[in-house]
């Protein structure tokens, strides 16, 4: 790929045109090569191994039962979330569909009113999460992102309206932004009064594992933080190996404090007679434990820290000459770019055009309703380097042109 002439971008962006790309960049999914490296889980385990699991715990993974999960995978999840194994429920295979049912157990419990009980959403944020109150008619409130978190003014303030009744947290290099949440931030939103007391804070922590720059973020504890400040039920903890082993076959889990993690165990016994425990036997058996999840997620940080360096190189050479802003993460799945207002659609127009699909303009707020019309997640993960560079080539004309 050669620079882009900044005097005729417009002559570039119709060479590149005719060439006819077809290159999907709109999810931030892990790439084939990620997704090898966890080969190793698919192969299922000899009926040796598993009867001696089964003689050694007296837990029949062939079975019924068992139905919030394996304690060794419960143990592994609590070492990646530092909370206790009791306050964990293991599931498979997508953390959205945990949140979904976490939420639709807030309102089939009767805490939460449908059309009524109000969620805040930070924002740029993602895009499922406003998908499931969207669908469960839950009334979405924009909090406006900071690189330390939400506005908490705006957070403390709107949580003063008993109708206020949760919100959604990503709290470890956040979606698309891929911002950390300050240790600031995390405490007020642990000591923060409330007029509903069913307020939930809705902390998905993806990426919390998820860094190729840098040491791991370790931000305050959201659990016990909350607790220290007599709201332990405040919480419910999601994450996953969706981006760790196979996103197709992997494990998930919630956790949550008492009685909220009782309130979900009770809607779980209603729900399934018991989860894939072969899948989480798998796991355990290949990660063993949290040093070998690190030692897993160095393998997975050799593959995109080069995919990033490419575009943050790309990005700072041409975008701000747009006027453009972009994130320059150390960790997570995306970059999060900001267009002179009302130009996002219109480069994510350009890019279809081009043969580059990029997430829809408005997508990371509530509703698809970008205030701005200035946001844009561009996702460098799933894609070979060539594409990749290519991509990037079509966004930075396509906001060079727009």
């Amino acid at each position: 790929m050669g620079a882009i002439n900044l005097q005729n971008p417009t002559a570039r962006f119709s060479a590149i045109k005719d060439k006819k790309l077809s290159i999907d960049a709109t999810r931030g999914k892990p790439s084939m090569q990620q997704v090898a490296l966890s080969d190793g889980i698919l192969a299922a385990p000899p009926h040796h191994e598993i009867e001696a699991y089964q003689a050694k715990t007296g837990i029949d993974i062939l079975n019924y039962g068992g139905n919030d999960g394996l304690p060794e995978m419960k143990n592994i999840f609590a070492e990646i979330l530092d909370i206790s194994p009791g306050d964990v429920i293991v599931g498979g295979n997508s953390s959205l569909n945990m949140m979904f049912d976490a939420v639709a157990t807030m309102i089939l419990s009767g805490l939460w009113v449908q059309g009524k009980s109000k969620i805040l959403c930070p924002s740029p944020g993602y895009d499922r999460h406003f998908a499931i109150c969207q669908y469960l008619d839950l009334p979405m409130i924009t909090i406006p992102m900071t690189p330390n978190g939400p506005d908490m003014d705006m957070v403390e303030e709107l949580a003063r309206d008993p109708d206020v009744a949760g919100m959604w947290c990503v709290p470890v290099f956040s979606n698309p932004q891929g911002h950390v949440y300050s240790d600031e931030t995390i405490r007020r939103l642990a000591a923060m009064p409330t007029a509903n007391p069913h307020f939930k804070l809705l902390w998905d922590n993806a990426y919390s594992v998820h860094h190729f720059q840098g040491a791991r973020p370790a931000p305050v504890n959201i659990l016990p933080e909350c607790d220290k400040h007599g709201h332990p039920g405040r919480p419910i903890i999601f994450t996953s190996f969706a981006k760790i082993s196979v996103p197709g076959a992997c494990v998930v889990c919630m956790a949550a404090a008492k009685p909220t993690v009782d309130v979900l165990r009770k809607r779980l016994l209603a729900q399934t007679i018991g989860p894939d425990k072969i899948n989480q036997f798998q796991h355990i058996n290949f990660f063993k434990n949290l040093q070998g999840v690190q030692a897993h997620m160095e393998k997975h940080a050799a593959i995109l820290r080069p995919k990033f360096e490419l575009v943050n190189e790309m990005f700072s050479k041409y975008l701000p000459e747009a006027g453009a802003t972009f994130t320059s993460p150390d960790g997570g799945y995306f970059v999060s770019v900001e267009t002179p207002p009302g130009h996002a659609k219109k480069v994510v127009a350009k890019c279809k055009e081009a043969g580059v699909l990029i997430t829809d303009a408005g997508a990371t707020f509530p509703y698809g309703k970008d205030p701005f019309d200035s946001n844009i997640r561009f996702a460098p993960s799933f894609l070979s380097m060539d594409e990749l560079e290519q991509a990037a080539e079509v966004f930075c004309l396509a906001v060079l042109t727009a």
